[in-house]
């Protein structure tokens, strides 16, 4: 009898393992981001270049341009003021995100001396209207680039919703569908992504684990992360 049962063993055992290797793929992680680069250049200066607008929102460049110093200064970092960094480009005939984008790291650092450069996207910026509800996103991507080497520093993406707040309507669903043109009117009117633009930079931008922006020299956190 024993030896009988141990050819139905070797299945079972290989079963078992089969199903613990799923359970483990199925907890892995996300790898630790490589900050080699970041802690070898250690900029303490940034420059915030306009952002580039691939939604069809008009107001989406300037929204997340105007809030994006402060998470930046709140890491430790002198941000060049983008009011001036802005009449610079405009003096040399730059007015278009995309064109400044372009501009080579060796001509950024010598115009502006800052040692790292802030590239950003927005991907999403403004409210939408579904059947029953209506929402307000803004969604950022960046990345930061060593103006003295060309290397990429770090890279990352956030976003920010109304979604994101649980609503406990309790109404019926002619009132949940008036409710959900009047946010999006509301929404439009008020620009209200303005809002949820501040709050993706400061996702974006505000150090944090996993994977987030390194701290600056002005941080008393600097060369803890």
């Amino acid at each position: 009898m024993t030896m009988s049962l141990l050819p139905a063993a070797r299945p079972l055992r290989l079963a078992l393992a089969a199903l613990a290797a799923a359970a483990l793929g199925g907890c892995a992680t996300t790898a630790p981001y490589d900050y080699s680069a970041f802690k070898e250049s250690r900029p303490a200066s940034m420059l915030i270049l306009p952002p580039l607008n691939n939604t069809n929102e008009v107001k989406a460049t300037n929204g997340v341009l105007a809030q994006a110093t402060q998470p930046l200064a709140e890491a430790g970092y002198y941000v060049l003021p983008v009011g001036l960094v802005d009449e610079t480009f405009k003096q040399n005939g730059l007015t278009q995100a995309a064109d400044i984008q372009q501009v080579s790291t060796e001509k950024l650092r010598e115009i502006f001396g800052a040692d790292a450069a802030v590239y950003l996207k927005v991907t999403q910026y403004g409210t939408t209207y579904k059947v029953l509800s209506s929402d307000t996103t803004v969604a950022v991507e960046g990345r930061i680039v060593d103006l003295r080497s060309g290397r990429v520093l770090w890279e990352g993406k956030a976003q920010a919703s109304s979604a994101e707040q649980n609503s406990s309507n309790q109404a019926g669903l002619i009132g949940v569908l008036v409710e959900a043109v009047v946010k999006q009117i509301v929404h439009t009117v008020s620009d209200s992504s303005f809002q949820y633009a501040g709050t993706a930079d400061a996702r974006l931008l505000t150090p944090h684990k996993p994977n987030g922006l390194l701290y600056g020299p002005r941080s008393p956190n600097y060369g803890k992360d």
